[in-house]
């Protein structure tokens, strides 16, 4: 996975451009936000992670419009773009913090939503962790990230000519889940889409994903476009050439926030956590 420089340089580059390019992210966070209603309660607060320019703060801010809508992301031009969709009518706080190292306290975040932010994460249980940590009791966690048949025409197409390409391995619908009740949420529900883009040309297919940093979870992918240029004898095109396709999965996961004291699974047992507050009054104490 990609270091946090590279990932923050690559952001800070892009952040002007990231919108005209992020039709995949738009139409993505439109289907996942779709999933808020099933919230078991009105949110009150509002946590977007990875919120880029802002694109789902908007939308959140819409359907949730009585909530307090958070942003956090890594980069701060991201966070300057998102700053303009911020009204007076409809504020949005924005954080700029790791999505692993969340500057909240526990359990103050009623929904946690997260657009295809994930991919770019070295696993998911510092992030899980951290969610659970935040999230009230019930509070409901939405998030997409990418599985394993995403990218597909590129990764056969530079296995073919580049020998030793590194194709990046998604989590899998299963696994994902698994991840979700080892950190300790509560009926966890997974589902999955299978969408297909189709490019005019490799170079305008490299554009847009050096612009919205999936470029990023290839190793090999080298100067921008160089890469996706080299491809062009080896890609299975469709329409007799004229349009080149790119499959992704896409995992959707809800979850919800377990009762304080619900345990996690970790490599030395299962533990269970106590906010001092609960445990003086489970045992009645009688303290002020």
């Amino acid at each position: 996975m990609p270091r946090l420089d590279a990932i923050l340089d690559l952001y800070d580059r892009t952040a002007g451009a990231y919108e005209q390019h992020a039709a995949l992210e738009t139409e993505v966070g439109r289907r996942l936000l779709e999933r808020v209603a099933f919230a078991r309660s009105e949110p009150a607060v509002v946590l977007d992670l990875g919120c880029g320019t802002g694109i789902g703060l908007a939308a959140l801010k819409k359907s949730v419009k009585k909530a307090q809508v958070v942003g956090l992301d890594v980069s701060g031009a991201m966070l300057a773009r998102a700053g303009k969709k911020s009204r007076l009518t409809r504020p949005i706080r924005l954080l700029e913090a790791s999505m692993e190292q969340l500057p909240l306290s526990a359990r103050t975040v009623d929904l946690v939503f997260s657009n295809l932010a994930m991919p770019l994460l070295e696993g998911f249980g510092p992030l899980f962790d951290e969610v659970r940590r935040v999230l009230k009791p019930d509070g409901m966690f939405l998030f997409s990230t990418f599985g394993p048949a995403s990218f597909e025409q590129l990764s056969q197409a530079a296995g073919r000519c580049l020998p030793g390409f590194a194709v990046p391995r998604f989590p899998d619908l299963l696994e994902v889940g698994d991840a979700l009740t080892a950190a300790g949420f509560m009926n966890p529900v997974m589902d999955v889409d299978h969408l297909t883009l189709h490019y005019p040309g490799l170079e305008a297919m490299a554009s847009e994903l050096e612009t919205t940093g999936a470029s990023l979870l290839f190793e090999d992918w080298g100067e921008p476009g160089n890469f996706m240029r080299g491809l062009e004898s080896e890609w299975m095109t469709m329409d007799g050439g004229q349009r080149y396709p790119l499959d992704f999965e896409i995992i959707y996961g809800a979850a919800f926030g377990p009762p304080e004291g619900q345990p996690r699974r970790t490599p030395d047992g299962e533990i269970a956590t106590f906010s001092v507050d609960s445990l003086v009054k489970s045992r009645n104490l009688g303290y002020d």
